[in-house]
């Protein structure tokens, strides 16, 4: 008897956690494009990957290339679209798995992300990159192995690692379960850790981050299957095994590395490190951490014009 108490509560709070999981889906309601831009469709692998464009399509190429997060989408480069649009052709996609783009039950991983930034960067002429994070590892993968053509690099904090290393096959299989793993991925991306994560890792001043935006933040991470793509970034599948520092040096385009010097994730020794090992420009934004782009748009614009 007391079996099958305990089987019905647990049947119970299974039901609870999807039914409640899928009550905030319904609340987060059909997400609108980050970037005020005409919306463009590219077809990957049968998935439709959304990505924003902006500017001349005669001027040259830029793409702007989202990091890795729970909330990650275009709307990362907001604040910078319309001036770098104003020199550049400007292409900025949601990753497979982020935003608007298809977001399949899939384990989703470095090599995924790096097959497609090299099959998306190949279907533009030479382009100039701004790439951020673990974006910034796959870029570079994409140029030195599989020989995508850049005219200039402008890479923000990049890392190879932002989760477990090595990966934790446990906690992506946790979070990917009906029940408990609903509820764990609720408490991950609610409001108040979201506004934890912006505080605490992204902007030095948080009061640059608006209502608005932290609500498009809780929205695109409660879009339907929203979880598998974060699942395997938190348990630390999406982190590169490339050694980025040789690798950049041996890339034949101009490097530059922009840092928060505020920044943790990593912090701004590593961004010294990196560019001593890469021979790159460092740029430091004082009073910035991981989106100086946010914080410090015109002068950010000004360091990508410099850098490309």
């Amino acid at each position: 008897m007391r079996l099958r108490r305990l089987a019905a509560i647990a049947g119970l709070g299974t039901a609870a956690a999807v039914a409640g999981g899928r009550l905030l889906r319904d609340a987060a309601g059909e997400l609108e494009p980050a970037l005020d831009t005409p919306e463009r469709t590219y077809r990957w692998r049968d998935l439709d990957v959304a990505y924003a464009e902006a500017g001349y399509p005669d001027d040259p190429d830029l793409v702007c290339l989202h990091g890795i997060n729970a909330a990650g989408s275009a709307g990362e480069f907001r604040e910078v679209v319309a001036a770098l649009a104003e020199t550049h052709h400007v292409i900025v996609p949601d990753l497979p798995g982020f935003g608007r783009s298809d977001r399949p039950d899939l384990r989703y991983s470095a090599t995924l992300y790096e097959d497609f930034v090299a099959d998306f960067l190949g279907a533009f002429d030479d382009p100039a990159v701004v790439a951020s994070s673990l974006s910034a590892a796959y870029v570079a993968r994409a140029v030195d192995e599989f020989g995508v053509d850049v005219s200039a690099l402008l890479l923000v904090c990049p890392t190879t690692v932002a989760g477990p290393d090595p990966p934790k096959v446990w906690l992506r299989e946790l979070l990917r379960s009906p029940a408990v793993g609903t509820a764990l991925f609720d408490l991950l991306v609610s409001r108040p850790s979201i506004r934890y994560f912006n505080a605490d890792h992204a902007y030095a001043d948080p009061a640059a981050v608006s209502e608005e935006w932290t609500d498009y933040q809780w929205r695109t991470t409660h879009q339907p299957n929203a979880r598998y793509a974060v699942t395997s970034f938190v348990a630390g599948y999406c982190n590169s095994t490339l050694d980025l520092g040789p690798t950049l040096r041996g890339i034949d385009a101009p490097t530059t590395v922009v840092w928060g010097r505020d920044a943790t994730l990593p912090p701004l020794a590593r961004g010294r490190e990196l560019a001593d090992e890469a021979d790159a420009r460092l740029v430091v934004f004082d009073h910035a951490k991981l989106l100086p782009h946010v914080e410090y748009p015109d002068a950010f614009v000004e360091a990508v014009r410099d850098a490309i």
